[in-house]
């Protein structure tokens, strides 16, 4: 599965590293990791017009930023994500004075509409909430948390999207969103420390090559039709090294490691890795190309 926000626990009496809370891993990745795919976002938001006739649906939208950009278009948008730490970042930024309802769910209206909704959970869930309504269908559906590089992803994505489409109109954009050729991600090479430190027999969360046909591939299996791709370059850039180990780690790629050692060695083995890419004022820059699928709703 795609990885999400892992529940973990402060320092225990065992003597190991201290994990970081899942409150504070997401907010580094509010603050530091998820800026890295506004070129993905602004592309893809570009090429489909997205704009006051857009309804769209976030899948795992974290902390809101791609939702937050399409609702600056006038898009009114609702968003979906497992993890009550993200969601509640979204919250601040989105629905700053909306207190969550039942079931996590917050939502507010505008001009007579509802132009924003948070909702933890699924597409089920966003489904529950609005079973029985005359609610109109999504013209968008956008999977923007990249997969292509840990085993297990494009499934996690494929039982995602089944569970979406029912929610959108016939003929709806689906976009989803992948890493690019290994060669042309720098942050590859960082990623392969992951996959040295956690067991690569064992670990359901190791690193993989993203895969050419990945995307479409997995909307095939969602039952999509493939409308058009596209390439973004999005590199990854952080003030030091100490920012680029935080940003990275909230990601989740690097669970496994964690898990497999500690806290402690995935943060010395990161550090060296990302040696090549420090430049000389102390900054982290690291080019990366993201790829993109359109898909319609039959």
């Amino acid at each position: 599965m795609t990885p999400t926000l892992v529940r973990e626990h402060l320092s225990s009496s065992t003597g190991s590293a201290p994990r970081v809370n899942p409150y504070a891993r997401a907010r580094d990745w509010s603050e530091i990791q998820e800026r890295m795919l506004v070129p993905l976002h602004q592309a893809v938001y570009d090429r489909l017009d997205v704009g006051p006739a857009t309804r769209l649906l976030g899948l795992r939208c974290g902390s809101g930023l791609a939702l937050l950009t399409a609702a600056a278009r006038g898009a009114e948008v609702t968003g979906a994500d497992p993890s009550p730490e993200r969601l509640a970042l979204a919250r601040e930024r989105l629905l700053p004075d909306a207190p969550p309802g039942p079931r996590g769910r917050t939502r507010a209206r505008a001009g007579g509409r509802t132009a924003v909704e948070l909702v933890e959970g699924s597409p089920a869930d966003v489904a529950a909430h609005t079973r029985g309504a005359d609610t109109p269908p999504y013209t968008l559906v956008t999977a923007f948390e990249p997969i292509g590089c840990l085993a297990g992803d494009a499934e996690g994505l494929t039982e995602l999207l089944a569970a979406a489409v029912p929610l959108a109109g016939r003929g709806a954009a689906v976009v989803l969103a992948g890493w690019g050729p290994p060669e042309r991600c720098a942050t590859s090479s960082v990623l392969r420390v992951g996959a040295k430190l956690a067991d690569p027999l064992s670990s359901p969360g190791r690193w993989r090559p993203a895969g050419r046909d990945d995307l479409e591939e997995v909307a095939q299996r969602a039952g999509l039709r493939p409308d058009g791709s596209g390439r973004v370059a999005c590199p990854f850039g952080y003030a030091d090294a100490d920012s680029a180990v935080r940003g990275l780690l909230s990601t989740g790629l690097f669970d496994a490691a964690v898990a497999e050692t500690d806290r402690k060695q995935v943060d010395k083995e990161l550090a060296e890795a990302l040696h090549p890419y420090r430049r000389v004022d102390g900054t982290v820059w690291m080019p990366n190309v993201f790829r993109y699928l359109i898909a319609r709703v039959p």
